[in-house]
């Protein structure tokens, strides 16, 4: 497994659609989107990296690139939590930790 740089986010699901899932496909947004059952502007959204895969479309991505809806939670929660990293900063080492690991 190759470590990834903790400076750096991590890759957005939309990006893996855009770059990788869509052009294996062979087809435009718009047809994936309709195949999909969502609104070409919401696919747009989560392709442009601005707008999150939720739970409901993270099942219908992995129905439609055939590996699950796990794959895509798991990678918007991995941007989610370093987003929030980067917001919270040095704040959350002053939260004190009460209970056993």
């Amino acid at each position: 497994m190759v470590d990834r740089d903790p400076s750096r986010r991590p890759t957005h699901p939309g990006a893996m659609l855009r770059e990788f899932v869509l052009p294996a496909a062979g087809i435009s947004v718009k047809q994936a989107a309709q195949m999909m059952g969502v609104s070409r502007q919401n696919l747009h959204r989560i392709l442009a990296e601005k707008g999150p895969v939720t739970s409901e479309m993270a099942l219908r991505i992995g129905k439609f690139a055939g590996n699950g809806p796990e794959l895509w939670l798991a990678m918007q929660q991995a941007v989610d939590l370093w987003d929030a990293r980067q917001a919270i900063g040095t704040d959350i080492e002053a939260i004190p930790t009460v209970g056993a690991a």
